[in-house]
């Protein structure tokens, strides 16, 4: 059944990438990997493979994989992904040797993709259980981990009907999850193999705040040289839905300077931006300067990769998701000691809620929770600071599990 679903699968995004730019380059991507890998590969090299499937689990396993080529340079890395939001800004990664998309996890896929790579050791982050692919790699005797991942008792796993696919669980060397209730829940299935070791991206996100970059322009729009600056509220991975929300508020007040950085950057979004603004001037980043920027009251950030470092100019942050599908990364705004915001569909994210039991993470769900809590960050100062210093001691309390994994796995 799983090979037809994977089979199904193929079909579906080969015909989808007619009709869809993103899923048109993850068809041409798969569809080139195994040539991509025979391509560049060493013949005479180790490679140790890292597989995330997107961004943000690509970003929870760049600890160890800076790890691994710092500490054991002999090797050399394969990454790769299986959406294109991650490979498209991964691709020109320079700490792996070679980036690719994963082929989908049929037989014959899974066998010519191994083949053409032939891993020493394979790491899987968060949620990646491929059936075929993790088969071969156990059967060939090759090392393979889980890192950061997480379970939960809905998972199919854990179902009646899911007894077939839990043998996967059964493929890992070991499995590195983040909390107790994964480690008891696989037990419950006969996987006794697993640490608990947190999640890498509280070691990630303390690396970034370490060597974080210093954006002039930034800097001019928020006044940051004067004594007087204005406050600064910076919304991060921000969507629709978030955005109707947190303008409304803002669209009232003169006092506030607003840093946007959306979750989907295109023309389209950034209309949608603007539309819902006010009486404010808004510019976008990629089309500013230092000088043009300095009377601006709305910065759009139209461009990837600057967001982890411009939540430090942020008095208030909020990060967007959470009235759609799920909160994206807290962490990255928690790190710098700033209270962090974000919408109702944030249950499953256990930063997020260590964030709200620490004090430093609070959860709206309409544009008056929203003002409630503005307006009690914004007249009590004291508050304001407690709760950023509150979330920023939770992150570091966290951070260590790179640490632990490798201290598990033998090179």
């Amino acid at each position: 059944m799983y090979n037809i679903i994977m089979y199904l699968t193929q079909f579906c995004i080969a015909v989808g990438s007619c009709f869809s730019k993103k899923l048109r380059k993850m068809w041409r991507g798969e569809r080139v990997a195994i040539k991509v890998i025979r391509e560049k590969i060493d013949p005479n090299a180790k490679y140790v493979w890292f597989h995330a499937a997107s961004l943000g689990e690509f970003e929870q396993g760049r600890p160890l994989i800076e790890r691994v080529r710092k500490e054991y340079p002999e090797y050399k890395i394969l990454l790769t992904f299986f959406s294109p939001s991650g490979y498209e800004v991964c691709k020109n990664y320079a700490v792996a040797d070679i980036v690719t998309y994963l082929p989908i996890d049929t037989i014959i896929n899974a066998r010519a993709f191994l083949r053409a790579i032939r891993p020493v050791m394979a790491f899987f982050i968060k949620y990646e259980f491929w059936y075929n692919y993790l088969h071969i790699l156990q059967h060939r005797g090759i090392p393979t981990y889980s890192v950061s991942s997480i379970f939960r008792p809905e998972q199919v796993f854990f179902k009646w009907y899911g007894g077939g696919y839990s043998r996967v669980l059964h493929c890992f060397t070991h499995l590195f999850v983040q909390n107790e209730e994964s480690k008891q829940l696989l037990n419950s299935i006969g996987v006794k193999n697993s640490t608990v070791v947190g999640d890498t991206r509280f070691d990630r996100v303390l690396n970034i705040k370490e060597y974080c970059k210093q954006l002039p322009i930034i800097e001019s729009f928020i006044h940051l040289s004067e004594d007087n600056k204005p406050k600064v509220f910076v919304a991060g991975s921000s969507w629709q839905p978030d955005e109707s929300v947190f303008l409304k508020y803002f669209n009232t007040r003169s006092d506030w300077k607003l840093i946007i950085a959306p979750h989907v950057i295109n023309e389209n979004h950034i209309k949608s931006i603007k539309s819902l603004l006010q009486n404010k001037k808004v510019v976008c980043y990629t089309q500013t300067t230092e000088d043009a920027v300095y009377n601006a009251d709305v910065l759009i950030i139209d461009c990837f990769g600057l967001l982890s470092s411009v939540y430090r100019y942020g008095d208030i942050t909020y990060v967007g998701g959470g009235f759609g599908v799920g909160i994206h990364n807290v962490l990255e705004a928690a790190v710098w000691g700033k209270p962090v915001i974000f919408g109702p569909n944030n249950k499953h994210f256990i930063e997020a809620q260590g964030l709200k039991r620490s004090g430093g993470g609070f959860e709206i769900s309409d544009i008056s929770t929203f003002s409630t809590l503005m307006e009690r960050l914004e007249k009590d100062t004291n508050f304001r600071l407690k709760s950023g210093a509150s979330g920023e001691e939770y992150v570091a309390s966290l951070a260590g599990a790179s640490d632990k994994v490798l201290s598990k796995v033998k090179l």
